[in-house]
């Protein structure tokens, strides 16, 4: 299921970029005035994870779904399905299709009913205490598919805004997505700080000035976000 933003902020001025600053921006904890989050990888278990357990049920070599995603990355299914350019039928045909030329077999619809990752209670406890003192985002590339976003609710009262790429018809990592955040919060990029678990996701967010965190260990990721917010986040 889909959410609409649950308290959008009138736009402001649009963003502009700055140069980036190393792996984390040098950002003082008094200018952070926004914190954003990814959805699946780090307020939930990554799908990465549901990836890995199909395949080894099905016998497919380990990877082999991932790598489908990364083959002609702005136009594969799933790129377009996260844009909503495609229905949910025409990409598991087209899914379907590319495993197949690939080597493998996938059936579409098996894989995105176990889709859904488990909460982490850590971060969403975090995110709380973000939205107690900042603005807070979601900012997740996600899908208008059968079940597929059934875990968002569970975070709703906890953002400010949420930018799905199924509504705004743009992905991660397209600056344009990071952009559109930073309108709706009305802050400017160097005011944020951005969590997700890909780094080809953080890259443009940093280089438009945002601070930004790569979710590998969990606890270690909230580590690096106290030191930047200033304040106890468990």
């Amino acid at each position: 299921m889909n959410i609409p933003n649950p308290r959008p902020h009138q736009a402001g001025p649009p963003a502009t970029g700055q140069a980036p600053l190393g792996q984390r921006n040098q950002t003082e904890p008094g200018q952070i005035r926004a914190v954003l989050f990814d959805f699946g990888g780090v307020l939930v278990s990554s799908p990465f994870e549901t990836f890995h357990r199909y395949e080894a049920d099905h016998g497919l070599p380990e990877g082999f779904i991932r790598k489908l995603n990364t083959m002609d990355p702005d136009a594969n299914a799933w790129a377009r399905l996260e844009r909503a350019e495609i229905s949910f039928e025409q990409f598991c045909d087209q899914f379907e299709s590319d495993a197949e030329r690939a080597g493998g077999k996938v059936d579409a619809r098996v894989l995105f009913s176990s889709l859904l990752g488990e909460p982490r209670p850590q971060m969403l406890k975090a995110a709380a205490r973000c939205h107690e003192r900042l603005k807070t985002g979601l900012l997740t590339n996600n899908f208008l598919a059968p079940g597929a976003n059934m875990g968002l609710e569970l975070a709703a009262d906890l953002f400010d805004v949420v930018i799905e790429s199924s509504r705004v018809g743009v992905r991660k990592p397209d600056p344009k997505f990071y952009e559109i955040a930073c309108k709706e919060l009305e802050i400017h990029p160097s005011e944020a700080v951005f969590l997700d678990d890909l780094g080809v996701n953080l890259k443009p967010a940093r280089a438009m000035g945002m601070a930004t965190i790569k979710v590998i260990d969990p606890d270690q990721a909230l580590a690096e976000l106290e030191e930047l917010v200033g304040f106890p986040l468990g």
